[in-house]
């Protein structure tokens, strides 16, 4: 899962939203200074992950792609996801993506003072760019795609999986389905517990 599912999945709390955001760029046990809901949106982020990365759904989506990927199919499949999730917004929340979204920028800014560094850095960027509207176009996929790949200096090769996600477009789309309705009911679960 990439950003727009990491933030939808993190309920309606806005520290929580902002915990599991940023929560890549935090490691072990350095989350324990963050605000109490920060960290729960840090555990939870953590909990979607490990779930997400084990799921034989996802696994199946990854496996299509690894030949030519390798290990940045993983993330390929977290963008692809969210291009779904994206696309099919109305299907997931009775609010419009758009304002979603620019309620999610809004906190960023007036949560500004905890954000690490990294997530400071970042947000004038993804707001400029409008990165999480922009997943709902295959174009915009691309355009995160490609950006991804010139930060692994190309290594990844990211820039041309919109190949294969308009190849397998159906297959994606019905995989993503059926692991999204299972993961928004774990995240739930878990975020009960936390």
């Amino acid at each position: 899962m990439n950003f727009l599912a990491h933030i939808y999945l993190s309920g309606e709390n806005d520290l929580i939203k902002i915990g599991n955001f940023m929560a890549d760029g935090i490691r072990g046990k350095q989350f324990e200074h963050f605000p109490e809901d920060v960290q729960k949106g840090i555990l939870l982020h953590r909990f979607i992950d490990t779930y997400t990365d084990s799921h034989d759904i996802f696994r199946k989506s990854t496996k299509r792609l690894h030949d030519r990927y390798h290990h940045y199919a993983g993330v390929i499949v977290d963008i692809v996801y969210d291009h779904f999730l994206a696309k099919n917004w109305a299907h997931y929340s009775d609010e419009k993506l758009e304002f979603f979204v620019k309620r999610f920028y809004h906190s960023l800014h007036d949560n500004y003072e905890i954000l690490t560094e990294k997530t400071q850095g970042l947000m004038p960027y993804m707001i400029e760019r409008n990165w999480l509207v922009s997943y709902r176009t295959t174009e915009g996929i691309q355009h995160i795609l490609t950006q991804m790949d010139r930060r692994s200096k190309n290594i990844s090769q990211m820039q041309f999986a919109v190949e294969e996600l308009i190849e397998f477009y159906d297959e994606f789309e019905e995989e993503f389905t059926l692991f999204f309705e299972e993961m928004r009911a774990q995240a739930k679960e878990k975020l009960l517990t936390l």
